[in-house]
């Protein structure tokens, strides 16, 4: 009779630990991977430089500086920038002027590094003209500080690219410039391999470029080599195929200080510019100069757009970018998408409202087709 009671007491509290893990369980579930990702995008990025003197920082809190958008920084799962320049304390290593007056060194306070983690970013190119501007110190620096604050970077020959993990989902990126010390975009073979590699061990790769030429008289897409100051800029729309084409996901384009075109090729997307988001000091906004988008860009796990948002907004000098009521940069990129891929007609809406939505079902089928012709033709013309 007693081992009956013990044998029925034993059963009754298995039952009593199993139906207290299914709560436990239903109470906090295992994480899922995500079907949907959502991946936030702005252009350059530049706090205000300490060099030559501090006249050219902001006066009040860095964290000011994003506070009107916050908002549209967060809940992203990934948040990125270009960051154009170093964040540096010391300033010993300042590089030369070549120029009569017409040289810019950036140099944040290392503390301002705080700011752009506040704000949500958690991915920023360093690929561009400026993280030389302090040498060897200045880089190292910048390197240092961003990983202090959890922030993930790529572009430079020391840090070429980035692979890590969020809420279940493998990220690779890496960025690409046409200036001494980054990944050369111009060098499209070698850059393709990079992405392949990438391709070959994430589930999504993320890839930065900074090129073209700057300012208003660069917001077109030629599909040839452009040049500025006498410097080869690259051929972006090449470079930017050929990163798909060797497993890039989504191409996120600055560089020329204003907002150009948007296209989806092969089911990816690709932003050609996003012109200046918040540069303080010594980038003009003036004008187009002032006006940039901020992507909201969503995918599947696997990259393949789904659908992007832009939300628009505008600078004025030594004050924080704004929302723009005049919505500006929709109608800029809905003007020149027309004019510099008129072919993105039958595939993509940009409605007024900043939805960037596809509206060719049948697109992805008939880009492979065109990719075997394009290569059929190719293999034609080496013969």
């Amino acid at each position: 009779m007693q081992v009956k009671c013990l044998i029925d007491d034993l059963c009754v509290m298995k039952i009593k630990i199993v139906c207290l893990l299914l709560v436990f369980v239903s109470l906090y579930p295992v994480a899922q991977t995500k079907d949907t990702l959502k991946i936030v995008a702005v252009g350059d990025i530049m706090l205000g430089t300490a060099y030559p003197d501090s006249t050219l920082l902001p006066g009040y809190n860095s964290l000011r500086l994003f506070k009107p958008l916050h908002s549209y920084l967060q809940n992203a799962d990934i948040s990125f920038g270009n960051l154009e320049g170093t964040l540096t304390d010391d300033l010993s290593q300042v590089k030369r002027c070549n120029t009569d007056g017409r040289c810019y060194f950036f140099a944040m306070p290392t503390s301002y590094s705080l700011s752009l983690k506040n704000a949500g970013f958690n991915v920023l190119s360093l690929a561009n003209n400026h993280l030389n501007d302090f040498g060897a110190v200045g880089r190292k620096s910048t390197r240092k500080t961003l990983r202090k604050q959890g922030i993930h970077f790529a572009g430079l020959t020391e840090c070429p690219v980035d692979i890590f993990t969020k809420d279940g989902v493998r990220y690779g990126f890496c960025a690409f410039a046409p200036n001494a010390g980054t990944l050369s975009l111009k060098n499209i073979k070698r850059a393709a391999k990079i992405v392949h590699y990438l391709d070959s061990i994430s589930d999504v790769v993320i890839v930065s470029f900074h090129a073209g030429i700057e300012g208003p008289g660069g917001q077109n897409v030629t599909r040839k080599k452009e040049f500025y100051i006498n410097e080869d800029r690259g051929n972006v729309y090449e470079f930017a195929h050929k990163m798909i084409d060797a497993g890039a996901d989504v191409m996120l384009g600055h560089g020329p200080h204003v907002t150009r075109a948007v296209e989806v090729y092969k089911n990816r997307f690709i932003t050609y510019s996003m012109g200046n988001f918040c540069t303080y000091s010594c980038v003009s906004v003036a004008g187009l100069c002032g006006v940039a988008p901020l992507f909201q860009i969503y995918t599947n796990r696997k990259g393949k757009f789904i659908k992007a948002q832009i939300i628009p907004t505008h600078q004025q000098k030594f004050q924080p970018p704004q929302y723009d009521e005049k919505k500006r940069a929709i109608s800029i990129i809905q003007k020149l998408t027309k004019a510099d891929f008129p072919e993105m007609s039958d595939v993509i809406k940009i409605g007024n409202d900043g939805w960037i939505k596809l509206i060719d079902k049948n697109y992805e089928q008939k880009t492979k087709l065109q990719a075997a012709k394009n290569t059929k033709q190719e293999k034609k013309n080496e013969i």
